[in-house]
């Protein structure tokens, strides 16, 4: 479910992140630009089935497709996993921040706890 602290490019990219053979295309694209062709080539599965994970690659914008006659050759554009990492590096830091708090405070109560607590007597034991 999209809140307003997630747009909708956040989650198309994160979407499209979540499938290991899309993850794959990506690590390829990474090596440079690409045929279709070639791309689906290690891929046990159709060239349209291929083409469906491009197709949510594209609309995450993390593929950009070039045609040069009948080839589509296809690039990877890593503006969209930036703008994620961003958010992700945000959402570390907020909760880094209240976990701290939270931590900062039950350390507090432990230490206010233990010098309220009477002694206990010595050489007894339980």
């Amino acid at each position: 479910m999209r809140t307003p602290a997630t747009p909708n490019h956040l989650d198309q990219t994160l979407l499209a992140l979540a499938d290991p053979t899309r993850r794959a295309i990506l690590q390829r694209l990474a090596a440079g630009e690409t045929r279709v062709t070639e791309l689906a080539q290690p891929f046990a599965m159709s060239l349209n089935a291929v083409s469906k994970h491009i197709r949510v690659l594209e609309r995450a914008k993390l593929v950009r497709r070039r045609r040069e006659g009948r080839e589509h050759l296809l690039s990877f554009t890593p503006k969209p996993m930036d703008e994620a990492a961003r958010w992700m590096e945000a959402q570390r830091a907020n909760w880094t921040t209240r976990l701290q708090a939270l931590d900062d405070l039950l350390q507090e109560e432990d230490r206010a706890a233990a010098a309220s607590a009477p002694p206990h007597p010595k050489g007894r034991t339980r």
